[in-house]
């Protein structure tokens, strides 16, 4: 086998040599051993999947983060000769159906989604209907809630790979403490001995920790940029600073642009690809900028702001150097942007009227019923009760952001409130392409009979029809997955145009569980306890930066690799320079009582009439410190003059200010 790989990886790929820790992670796959493998960014991650898919029979499965680097990949094999598609957002058309005709075929041989395809009705049927030979999971870490960047739909793809009968999965991160890796292996079943972890130490990366007061950052990142050479990246942590970090480089001479998630999609890959081409020399960025870029010879990365956490750091410094050639890294640090990364932390706890107000929702809205297999459920399945919900609507209700109402909804799955039985799309929209005569009279009898009751449930209006599910499946013996295969054949043939919205997922209900009088308080737990985890994962960033021992060994350590100098001899700690981080101004002042009062006063006659309970103390800190809720985005709160006056507080010193001022 060996040679064999040998031969495949210089013919596909162009390489004389498998890097560190390939080999073994593709010679155990092709031993159908699932694996974990666990490289530094830029080792060649991707290489483990992309040569074993070639070996393997079926299409392979590839759940990836970001969109950005999905392209990336996908153009990379393109290059290579492979076929290999995706599934995502920005396919037009019937490029979706010849992606899908593509793996029917066996001609496409990587197919590449993000984790929330799985909840697409249309996709799910798909994907059922075709063999698959591996699962690969990239960014790996997102499915343990121990890791940095802890993402609720991963928690599931461990019961999506047994419901599709997949038999080999392989996870892939550059970023994992030993309590995270243990943590993704034992969820897919991954043996101790098919765990590969190659060094995370890399010594091309020279680190440093420079001591800065606000009012002179600006000026020591356009010395030190003039110092650097080649393309660069400043992380920031807000958008707004993106752009006027960016404008004065740019008044100082430097070739630099802004990018974050505010920008257009368009903007964001021409931006993208102008620093590809080395168009542009600096990308000042949130870290919206980062996963998706394969550029090897970034030679600078400077870190503006705090980052959110040590993964975090290690993960955007990573950017740099990986042709192996010397790359600085820079944080320009201080304690005056401890309170931003807090707050994100502090915003993403959801109040506890927030998660009472989902409980209560579900006991409302759940519906005592048992259903037949029209949705691909065995129709002996007799359930409690159902509850449908679209995730926005709960969002804007419960006043707590998607993310952690994500968390909030597997939370209630693991203690066995709620189950995942199905998600459906609520409205289908056709346009027909043909006469609808004409479209009829090309099928035999039974079909056209078939397509007739689709076409009398759907009511057009000039262009458009909308199809009534509900009428439609009064009839028992049409089931919606029939319905929904007749629709995608027809699109495939170009006869009409199917669109899709308003994901709707359905949950099994335990009405016992449910009735859990410490339910919400026990979730409200969990999440304050999530909450302290964060801040304390803060605060050892911070003890990081202050370390008077050497830096890249403590990095990979932290990492669970061992086998790293004591003294790397390239950080600013073993040149001799320990940092100690200060607040620019030791007191920061704050609004007067009477400005603090009245913006209270704004709020609450802002959102009067607006919410079914008095605001809570939470509301207001929030208010405050300038955070963004669903509650305040629908109601334009923003305006408010009093939003954000004590951005420059920590959250917890609002929170004591507040509690005295009532």
């Amino acid at each position: 086998m060996t040679s064999q790989l040998h031969r495949a990886l210089k013919q596909t790929f162009g390489f004389d040599g498998f890097r560190s820790g390939q080999e073994q992670t593709i010679t155990q796959l092709l031993n159908g051993q699932s694996s974990l493998s666990i490289f530094p960014t830029g080792s060649g991650k991707s290489l483990c999947y992309q040569l074993t898919a070639l070996q393997l029979p079926h299409v392979t499965l590839v759940v990836s983060p970001l969109l950005a680097l999905m392209k990336d990949q996908l153009a990379f094999l393109a290059s290579k000769g492979i076929k290999a598609a995706s599934i995502d957002s920005t396919l037009k058309g019937d490029e979706a159906q010849t992606v899908m005709a593509g793996v029917r075929s066996g001609e496409i041989k990587i197919l590449m989604v993000s984790v929330e395809r799985f909840k697409n009705e249309r996709f799910r049927q798909f994907i059922q209907s075709v063999p698959v030979s591996m699962l690969v999971v990239d960014e790996a870490h997102c499915i343990s809630e121990w890791g940095h960047n802890f993402r609720p739909d991963y928690l599931k793809l461990p019961s999506y790979c047994q419901a599709l009968n997949i038999p080999l999965v392989l996870l892939l991160t550059a970023t994992a403490t030993r309590k995270v890796k243990m943590d993704m292996a034992a969820k897919f079943h991954i043996q101790a001995q098919h765990i590969v972890q190659t060094g995370f130490y890399r010594s091309n990366l020279d680190l440093s920790v420079v001591p800065v007061v606000e009012a002179q950052k600006n000026s020591l990142l356009a010395q030190t940029i003039h110092q650097q050479q080649g393309a660069g990246i400043v992380y920031v942590t807000l958008q707004h600073t993106a752009e006027m970090v960016a404008q004065s480089m740019q008044q100082q001479g430097i070739n630099a642009c802004a990018y974050h998630a505010g920008f257009d999609s368009d903007t964001r890959s021409q931006i993208q690809q102008d620093f590809m081409n080395g168009k542009i020399q600096v990308i000042v960025a949130t870290i919206a900028f980062g996963m998706g870029i394969d550029k090897s010879d970034i030679r600078f990365v400077i870190h503006y702001d705090l980052p959110k956490s040590i993964e975090n750091y290690s993960q955007e410094i990573g950017r740099a150097g990986r042709d192996g050639m010397p790359s600085y890294c820079f944080t320009l640090a201080n304690l005056d942007g401890l309170n931003t990364v807090e707050n994100f932390v502090y915003g993403d706890t959801p109040e506890l009227t927030g998660i009472e107000l989902v409980i209560n929702s579900i006991k409302k809205e759940v519906v005592s019923n048992s259903f037949g297999d029209s949705y691909g459920h065995p129709s002996n399945s007799q359930v409690e009760g159902m509850w449908e919900l679209q995730i926005l609507q709960l969002s804007n209700a419960a006043n707590i952001k998607q993310l952690p109402l994500k968390t909030l909804l597997v939370q209630l799955e693991l203690c066995g409130v709620i189950e995942p039985l199905y998600a459906y799309f609520a409205d289908f929209k056709i346009k027909l392409l043909k006469p609808k005569d004409e479209i009829l009279n090309s099928f035999n009898e039974q079909r056209k009979d078939f397509l007739q009751r689709i076409f009398n449930a759907t009511e057009f209006k000039k262009v458009w029809g909308s199809l009534n599910f509900d009428t439609l499946l009064q009839d028992q013996s049409i089931e919606r997955n029939r319905v929904i295969s007749a629709l995608e054949y027809l699109e495939e043939q170009q006869l009409i145009v199917l669109e899709t919205k308003g994901m709707t997922e359905v949950f099994n209900v335990n009405l016992d569980e449910l009735a859990d009088p410490t339910l919400s308080q026990s979730l409200f737990d969990y999440f304050i306890d999530k909450e302290e985890k964060e801040i304390k994962r803060i605060a050892s960033l911070v003890r990081f930066f202050q370390l008077d021992s050497c830096l890249s060994t403590n990095l990979s350590r932290y990492f669970d690799d061992q086998n790293t100098p004591t003294q790397c001899g390239h950080c600013s700690v073993c040149r001799g320079q320990v940092a100690h981080l200060q607040h620019s101004q030791i007191n920061v002042p704050w609004p007067s009582d009477d400005s603090l009062k009245q913006g209270m006063s704004d709020l609450a006659e802002r959102l009067s009439g607006k919410i079914n309970q008095p605001l809570s103390l939470e509301s207001y800190c929030r208010f405050f410190a300038g955070m963004t809720v669903p509650l305040f985005g629908r109601n334009k709160v923003r305006q408010i003059p009093g939003f954000g006056s004590c951005e420059q507080q920590r959250y917890q010193a609002i929170r004591e200010k507040l509690n005295n001022l009532s």
